[in-house]
């Protein structure tokens, strides 16, 4: 069973920044910005507005190691929750094999490198840009 984690603060009520006036989403920039300093592999964005109502974007990282990946989830919280995002969801910490990030407009997904390889989150919401699984290699 996983155990939720929710990182609130007094910046919760205060305003979060909105749409740079060049159409870039400042919390995206944010997290993907995080995720390249703390040395994530594989970033990986997948854009699901007016596709989900989950998220507008989706993005997907991998660390090398259970520690990398709970230390890179933990410090992106606290800087989503320090910029003024408000609270964020945590799921998975304490394993640290696939760690969940919700940020309202942005969910996060870290893994383990084989952890991700299984789970092939990036063909399940390719939106049938990826061909049907089995299809590679068949004649």
């Amino acid at each position: 069973m996983t155990q939720a984690h929710t990182l609130s603060a007094a910046a919760d009520t205060a305003q979060a920044p909105s749409m740079h006036s060049d159409g870039t989403d400042p919390l995206l920039d944010l997290v993907l910005q995080h995720l390249e300093d703390d040395q994530a592999q594989e970033v990986v964005t997948i854009d699901l507005e007016g596709k989900s109502s989950i998220a507008d974007h989706m993005v997907i990282a991998s660390g090398r190691s259970t520690r990398q990946v709970a230390s890179i989830a933990q410090k992106l919280a606290e800087k989503i929750k320090k910029a003024g995002f408000g609270p964020v969801k945590l799921e998975g910490l304490p394993a640290g094999d696939w760690v969940l990030l919700d940020a309202g407009d942005i969910v996060v997904h870290l893994f383990r490198p084989e952890v991700r390889s299984f789970y092939n989150l990036e063909r399940m919401w390719a939106f049938g840009d990826a061909p049907p699984a089995g299809a590679a290699g068949t004649a």
